[in-house]
């Protein structure tokens, strides 16, 4: 394999090959059985010429008989019946070692993203990770399969042919192959080329995949503003840009086939030449003679797939390559050490100084933040842009915090076990997410093992189980894509059911009630009230009026912490709070 790599490319293969190394290891009897029924295939082909070669003697020499020939003959097809037993096993094995390495790299791919944070879906579209478990998977999967069977039986069959070859006339076989060092120089020179233009078709594959996702899942926006044509426009540009990009990464491709079947064919000629006078001057028989060019042949299938063998492999360390630099990724958020216990679900969740940005250049979104959030109902208010998104984000651990910042009672939440603390948070982003399953699946995500009672008290409070019912399938009603034979305040509440299922001691609520009617929402406050003793809630809202009876109303600004108090408090002190309750109970006719 390293002769049809340069440098860089066998470091690189050999760092990404390091995701195999357990698989292969894992597969091993399965694969050395595998080779085995390959070298039995190999060695039953290299038997045949043989047969052949003593057949042909004994017609030159009349010493044929009928009895002979026909052992000759029967004994060509016990070993074409061989081959084809041993060619079903490895084709058994191999190729089903293959599918399983895909499978178990495909396994490993996935529980490695859901251990990765949001910094790293930031930086990396679902476009480009859905082509890893795609494309990229496949190409390995190839490489891993008929690509190295391919590889293997070149190596296996070249060495045993050669041997044959030199045992019938050494001088011959170096004509043989004088051609090669041309082949390999050419093979080089290619597969750099290759390495480089496959890799962006993968990308561009990426691009493609990614923009699909976005356009189908925006569809009902798309339609609503016209702009099917333009969609259809940037696909056709991004499609006739991968297809150039093919046809480059074709054109090297369609260059190593036919230079190594010319390279072959110059070996044939040389041999039908110069082996032919051989014959002719009785230096070699014609059984040598045929013998020597069914060696040939066997050799010229794989002087001819040297190029595709070359191919797959590119393809494959190119697309491992780019699976590896996800499983090497570590998320930014990361298990201390020695966690210490969890504190008592009940204390503070304290903020110091906590200063945050998404970017290590950018401006911090929050900036010196010092909070108490005490056990009760915390209301979080403030313009769009003010950080408050980012601030449940940072107290539901999605984003890092620095040391000593965050504290859940006095400890620093640094030194808890990150999986602890999120067990012990209900969170419900500020964009709803169902899946395209029943409602009662989408209910109890967040606690399979929850049985329907459970499931509807959890609906009640979130004031959606009465909407439920009324429906002819109730909670077994497909919710479709992204829940869209739903209204918007549906969803929500859905969304909401699921947390409040969970029965942890906080929640967070990032705006989960903006697409929610008046006196819905009271109704959810109300049982809010009812079951929030002994728990911390903290809820983000653009309006006032779910927050109006909260413990305590924080007023976020630029990043910063503008006001807090109770409602009454903040209308006397706060007048951007003031500004908008007074907006708000101008447009509504109501309010306090």
């Amino acid at each position: 394999m390293a002769l049809l790599l340069n440098s860089a490319q066998l470091r690189k293969a050999r760092e990404a090959f390091r995701v195999l190394t357990p698989l292969f290891r894992k597969y091993r009897t399965r694969i050395l059985l595998g080779f085995l029924g390959l070298l039995g295939v190999d060695l039953l082909q290299l038997l045949i010429p043989r047969v052949i070669k003593s057949a042909v003697d004994s017609l030159q020499y009349a010493e044929a008989t009928g009895a002979g020939l026909f052992r000759h003959g029967a004994l060509i097809v016990a070993f074409a019946a061989g081959i084809a037993v041993c060619r079903f096993v490895w084709r058994y094995l191999i190729l089903g070692f293959s599918r399983m390495l895909e499978r178990d790299l495909r396994n490993r791919l996935l529980s490695k993203l859901v251990t990765l944070d949001r910094p790293f879906f930031n930086r990396r579209p679902a476009g480009e990770i859905m082509a890893l478990a795609s494309n990229d998977l496949t190409a390995v999967q190839m490489a891993c399969g008929i690509g190295l069977v391919s590889f293997v039986d070149a190596v296996m069959m070249t060495a045993a042919a050669i041997m044959f070859m030199a045992y019938i006339d050494p001088r011959l076989t170096l004509l043989a192959l004088a051609p090669m060092p041309i082949l390999a120089l050419l093979t080089g020179l290619l597969t750099a080329l290759l390495h480089k233009r496959f890799s962006r078709v993968q990308e561009q594959f990426s691009r493609l995949t990614e923009f699909s996702r976005s356009t189908l899942g925006a569809i009902r926006l798309i339609k609503a503003y016209n702009q099917e044509a333009r969609q259809t426009g940037y696909f056709d540009k991004m499609g006739r840009e991968y297809v150039n990009n093919n046809l480059r990464l074709a054109v090297v491709q369609g260059a190593l086939f036919p230079f190594s079947t010319m390279i072959a064919n110059f070996s044939l000629l040389l041999v039908v030449y110069f082996g032919g006078r051989l014959t002719i001057a009785g230096t070699i028989t014609i059984g040598d003679f045929v013998a020597f060019m069914s060696y040939l042949f066997l050799m010229t299938w794989p002087m001819m797939a040297i190029g595709w063998v070359t191919t797959l492999f590119q393809r494959g360390i190119t697309s491992l390559d780019r699976i590896n630099r996800v499983l090497v990724e570590e998320p930014v958020i990361r298990e201390p050490s020695a966690p210490l216990p969890m504190p008592d679900s009940n204390q503070l969740l304290t903020l110091r100084d906590l200063t945050f940005g998404h970017l290590p250049a950018s401006p911090p979104v929050l900036n010196g933040i010092n909070l108490e959030i005490k056990p009760g109902f915390t209301g979080i208010v403030g313009k769009t842009g003010a950080g408050k998104t980012t601030l449940c984000q940072l107290l539901a651990r999605i984003y890092p915090v620095g040391d000593h910042q965050y504290f859940w009672g006095d400890t620093d939440v640094n030194r808890l076990s990150l999986g602890e603390v999120r067990s012990r948070i209900a969170y419900v982003p500020q964009d709803t997410l169902l899946f395209s399953d029943t409602i009662g699946a989408n209910i109890c995500f967040s606690r399979p093992e929850a049985d329907q009672g459970e499931i509807e008290k959890a609906a009640r409070l979130a004031a959606i189980h009465d909407e439920i019912s009324s429906l002819d399938k109730g909670y077994q009603t497909r919710v479709g894509e992204r829940g869209v034979l739903l209204s918007g305040g549906q969803r929500q509440r859905i969304a909401l059911a699921r947390a409040l299922l969970t029965d942890r001691p906080v929640i967070i609520i990032d705006d989960g009630l903006s697409a929610v009617d008046t006196d819905t929402e009271h109704r959810i406050i109300a049982n809010f009230r009812k079951w929030l003793p002994g728990r911390t809630c903290v809820m983000v809202s653009h309006r006032v009026a779910p927050i109006l009876e909260a413990d305590e109303i924080v007023v976020l600004a630029n990043g910063a912490i503008a006001a807090r108090g109770t409602h009454q408090e903040l209308l006397e002190r706060s007048r951007f709070y003031r500004t908008i309750h007074d907006h708000q109970r101008s447009n509504t006719g109501t309010g306090n």
